[in-house]
C-alpha cells in the first residue's frame, strides 16, 4: 500500500516525514514555503497517522519500507530528507538503510539513541474521548484538558479528529496499535547504522531531546552532521519558531 501524501511544486524532491501522532498537514505551510525555493515538496503521512493506511506491524523498520515503496512508486531520487521527532527515527533508519536515494538529511530535534516511553498520558487522553456522546471539537477539547493541560498539545492532538459522516467525530490515528506499540517510539537505532553525507541536527534551545551528551552519538552514526540549535523554540521548533526553522534547512539544502 502506498503512503498518502500532498505534493507541493516542481524540481528536486524534498519529503518531509511528521512526528508521532501528527500528519503531513501540520506541515503544509512551511511546505508550500519550501516548494516556492524550487523544490518539489511531498509531504507524506506515515503509517497508522493521517490519511495513510493502518496497519498492525508499527516500528522503524515498517516506517522506512514505507518510504522505499513510496520513492519507488514515484520514481524519486536524490531526495532531500527531513523528518521531525518519530519521523527524524524513520529518516535516519532510511538513509542509513537506502543512502543511494539521500542526497541530504535533516532531523529535527532527535537524536538517534533511546527514548524512554513519555506519550502515555496523551494517550490515555485520547482513549478517553468516547464519540458516543462527545459531538464537537470543543467537547473534545475540554475532555482532552484533564489529561492534556497544554492548549499548544491539544490543538495539535486535536488535528486528527475528523467527522466520519454528520455528527460523527473520530481520529484519523490508529490509536489501538499506537498504544500496543508506543515503546517502538522511542528505540534507538541500530548500532551499525551510518549516513556517511551532508546532514544537519536542529534541535530547540527550549528542548532537552537532544542534549550535549547526544553530539558525540550523532557524529559516529553520521559523521558529516552539524547540530544546529533553534531559538525560542522546544521540541515543536518549526511551529515554534518558523521563521529561523526555514532559514536553516534552506541555507542547509542550498
Amino acid at each position: 500500500m502506498l503512503l498518502h501524501s500532498n505534493i507541493l511544486g516542481e524540481g528536486p524532491p524534498f519529503i518531509i516525514l511528521h512526528g508521532f501522532l501528527g500528519m503531513s498537514d501540520n506541515w503544509k505551510t512551511l511546505g508550500r514555503k519550501f516548494s516556492e525555493e524550487g523544490y518539489q515538496v511531498h509531504l507524506v503521512d506515515q503509517r497508522n497517522h493521517g490519511r495513510s493506511f493502518h496497519d498492525t506491524t508499527f516500528d522503524y523498520e515498517a516506517l522506512a519500507e514505507d518510504l522505499k515503496h513510496y520513492c519507488e512508486e514515484l520514481q524519486l531520487k536524490n531526495i532531500v530528507l527531513l523528518g521531525h521527532s518519530m519521523g527524524g527515527k524513520t529518516a535516519m533508519v532510511f538513509t542509513s538503510q537506502y543512502p543511494d536515494l539521500v542526497s541530504k538529511l535533516l532531523v529535527a530535534d532527535i537524536s538517534p539513541r533511546y527514548y524512554p516511553v513519555h506519550h502515555d498520558t496523551i494517550l490515555e487522553g485520547l482513549s478517553s474521548l468516547d464519540f458516543n456522546t462527545i459531538k464537537s471539537r470543543g467537547e473534545a477539547d475540554e475532555q482532552l484538558s484533564n489529561y492534556v493541560p497544554e492548549f499548544g498539545t491539544r490543538q495539535f492532538l486535536l488535528k486528527n479528529l475528523y467527522w466520519i459522516e454528520k455528527e460523527q467525530l473520530a481520529l484519523r490515528v490508529n490509536l489501538p496499535v499506537l498504544k500496543d506499540n508506543v515503546s517502538e517510539v522511542g528505540e534507538a537505532l541500530p548500532a551499525h547504522s551510518n549516513f556517511e553525507k551532508d546532514t544537519l541536527f536542529l534541535k530547540g534551545d527550549r528542548s532537552e531531546y537532544i542534549s550535549i551528551n547526544d553530539e558525540a552519538i550523532i557524529k559516529n552514526h553520521f559523521p558529516l552532521a552539524r547540530i544546529e540549535t533553534i531559538k525560542n523554540a522546544g521540541h515543536w521548533l518549526h511551529a515554534e519558531n518558523p521563521t529561523d526553522f526555514f532559514e536553516a534547512v534552506i541555507k542547509f539544502i542550498n
